[in-house]
């Protein structure tokens, strides 16, 4: 790297960015339009029908959100005229040949002006329907890679993945890439094509049964967790994620320079463009959102064990910083970088804990009625056997003597019928919910950050601009961004 290296990196560059809709991408697509304004064009792929579907999906879901309030305030009233210099939105889908793009003449243009890559797209629910995140998060970047193969100036293919593909490993986890096919469990190998067969052959069977959408969704949902398992990962999610990756490794080897990024858990922006800005509930938030409510009283979790979290500005400069290094080297192999925080500034859950109480318990949220939410400590069980016994015996248990007796009485009609039907589907949702957390509340893995350690290092002895694009996660003292910055983020962009 040279100094002010980044900036000109940027200077009259092309990007193509996947998935522009997703939290990530457009924490990037915010910080290029902001810090180098003479980018010369950021393409965003957007799951649309038609162009003016997608310039609708630009605007109500990318550029109209408070992420792009620091810009709003820069640009005034022209700002809309400066994002549609420098945006276009490309209508499409990363599930399809070629990314779902029918205009020739728009394909054209981007395989001959397009420089970097950086593909964000991903469905991130960790029991999705398995055709569709085999779609997504496996086929896709599959796709992406052939289409970029047909690009003539991209230096570099970003693909932002999520450190937990590693399944539930523990010990010191590598900055290392799967090998074709390897399964984390069992001797079979992991053939991408006979998992899509199986998956058509399914979803045709359902289909010639007549099966309700609700009943082919749930059928989904249970077939990918299933073969996840069988492979050795927790969900579908990081199952097709880790797939993903092993397509992308494998056939990108001497064809194009390629960059994986792994963040762990990602949560709301540490500093840019502004203190606290989240979308939507990620991961650990769940337990936060939940616990606020009032409504998470007990849970499984280890609290000496990490919780490894990082801001998503961080992770947006690491992949910038990335990025640049890469496209700058002559090689066409891979590298994988681990964004985290577990093994230079672990954070546990026991702290977690102790700062939501203390945070809700000074700013409680308030209710329907005007009134204080009051929490209290959350029980902690440091296994799921303990507390499937402890739910069974405190709520499984009274609450079917509750139906029994009102259908023995004669009751079990309005209102009775419908507070059970209402209590099981609380007590369901709350078990499913531990269910899903189960693999990251009692992971003992620790993720080795060699790779991005040294890319900090080398970003401050050669760059300019490194401080405005810190991914240090020693500089984050985890009391005072949960206190001021992520919990109150939380309350204003998701619980509002």
């Amino acid at each position: 790297m040279e100094p002010g290296s980044i900036m000109e990196f940027l200077n009259n560059k092309s990007i193509l960015v996947i998935g522009a809709t997703g939290f990530l991408a457009k924490i990037f697509v915010e910080k290029i339009l902001r810090v180098q304004p003479k980018v010369k064009k950021l393409y965003l792929l957007l799951r649309a029908v038609d162009t003016k579907s997608a310039e609708e999906r630009l605007h109500n879901e990318v550029i109209g959100m408070a992420l792009f309030d620091v810009l709003r305030e820069q640009h005034g009233a022209s700002l809309y005229s400066f994002v549609y210099e420098k945006v276009t939105p490309v209508p499409g889908d990363i599930s399809c040949v070629d990314l779902g793009i029918r205009d020739s003449l728009l394909k054209d243009q981007l395989w001959n002006e397009i420089h970097t890559v950086i593909n964000c797209a991903a469905t991130t629910n960790f029991d999705e329907r398995y055709d569709v995140a085999l779609g997504i998060n496996t086929l896709g970047p599959l796709h992406l890679l052939n289409f970029v193969k047909k690009c003539n100036n991209v230096k570099v293919l970003v693909h932002l993945s999520t450190a937990y593909v590693c399944g539930e490993d523990a010990g010191l986890i590598q900055e290392k890439p799967f090998r074709l096919g390897k399964a984390k469990k069992g001797t079979e190998m992991i053939d991408v094509d006979i998992e899509k067969k199986l998956v058509d052959e399914k979803l045709r069977k359902l289909h010639s049964e007549h099966a309700e959408e609700s009943a082919v969704t749930s059928y989904m949902k249970d077939y990918g967790t299933e073969r996840a398992r069988m492979f050795g990962w927790p969900n579908t999610y990081v199952f097709t994620k880790a797939m993903g990756e092993m397509l992308l490794v494998h056939y990108s080897r001497d064809t194009v320079p390629l960059v994986i990024i792994r963040p762990t858990m990602v949560t709301s922006t540490y500093q840019e463009p502004f203190p606290g800005w989240i979308e939507g509930v990620r991961t650990i938030d769940g337990v936060a959102v939940g616990y606020a409510k009032g409504k998470l009283k007990h849970f499984p979790f280890n609290p000496q064990l990490i919780v490894d979290v990082i801001p998503a500005d961080m992770v947006i400069n690491a992949l910038i910083v990335a990025m640049l290094e890469y496209a700058n080297r002559s090689t066409t192999s891979e590298i994988i970088y681990h964004v985290g925080s577990s093994l230079r500034n672990p954070f546990k859950f026991s702290n977690l804990n102790e700062l939501l109480f203390r945070y809700f318990t000074q700013n409680p949220l308030i209710d329907k009625e005007g009134k204080p939410i009051k929490v209290g400590e959350v029980t902690a069980f440091s296994s799921m056997a303990s507390f499937r016994i402890y739910m069974a015996i405190r709520y499984s248990l009274p609450l079917k003597v509750f139906q029994y007796l009102a259908i023995i009485t004669g009751l079990f009609q309005k209102p009775y019928k419908d507070k059970y039907t209402a209590l099981d589907r609380n007590l369901k949702r709350g078990m499913r919910l531990a269910e899903l957390y189960e693999p990251y509340v009692f992971f003992k893995g620790i993720f080795d950050d060699t790779n991005s350690e040294k890319l900090q290092i080398a970003a401050r002895e050669t760059c300019s601009e490194a401080d405005a694009f810190n991914f240090d996660p020693t500089s984050v003292n985890w009391e005072a961004y949960m206190m001021n910055v992520h919990f109150p983020g939380l309350v204003k962009h998701v619980l509002k």
